[in-house]
């Protein structure tokens, strides 16, 4: 008795997706929608309701409702091509929405399930090449901007730009030196004279110390 009752509810939305075929075949897809949707109120698992709902959205550009009616396909016990082939349109939903990876993500799952599927192929290949491109575009734009921010400048050196040629400079003048060139150069090598006699002296003690045993590594 059940058996009959489930054959039964069945046969009103089978006439309802046959009815929304020929619809949609004429594009007349508000129409369509409207026999798949209550199709669907009849018998809420029917995958051919749901996909080919899935179908007639897209066709009105309602890519995010028709994504969500190819997850109604993915969620029912169908068979392995039908699930691949929710996946693949699903993928085309995703991508009109620029959800690059979504639809990346649903072209791989349509290859599992039918490998021999071209365009799954092809759309799933132009669509890592696309990512890879937008990686690169996006690597390049934060090499530029790395190279184009440059350090704030200095405020003392901000400010002497900023003076007016005419002002004058308040800041002190660095004092000139009142030792002639000869006493420079004598300071000096008495400054070398002394660094040499303290290394000499360094060394001499060096000499007086025991030797440091090797450390055992």
């Amino acid at each position: 008795m059940m058996l009959v009752s489930a054959m039964i509810q069945a046969q009103p939305a089978d006439a309802l997706i046959r009815k929304g075929n020929r619809d949609y075949k004429a594009q007349q897809y508000d129409q369509s929608k409207a026999n798949y949707e209550n199709a669907l109120k009849k018998s809420p698992e029917n995958a051919d309701a749901s996909y080919n709902l899935g179908n007639a959205e897209f066709r009105k550009n309602d890519f995010e409702n028709a994504a969500s009616s190819y997850d109604r396909v993915l969620n029912t016990g169908t068979d392995a091509k039908t699930r691949g082939d929710a996946w693949y349109n699903k993928g085309v939903a995703l991508i009109k929405q620029n959800k690059l990876d979504e639809s990346i993500d649903a072209w791989k799952h349509a290859m599992e399930l039918n490998p021999d599927d071209q365009e799954a192929r092809e759309n799933l290949v132009k669509a890592l090449l696309e990512k890879k491109k937008k990686e690169q575009q996006q690597n390049s734009d934060n090499n530029k901007d790395k190279k184009n921010k440059k350090p704030k400048q200095d405020k003392k050196d901000q400010q002497q730009k900023e003076q007016p040629k005419n002002q004058e400079d308040n800041r002190p003048k660095p004092q000139q030196s009142k030792l002639s060139k000869q006493q420079v150069e004598q300071y000096l090598r008495s400054l070398i004279q002394r660094e040499k006699d303290v290394q000499d002296k360094m060394n001499q003690n060096k000499t007086h110390t025991p030797d440091q045993p090797e450390k055992d590594w």
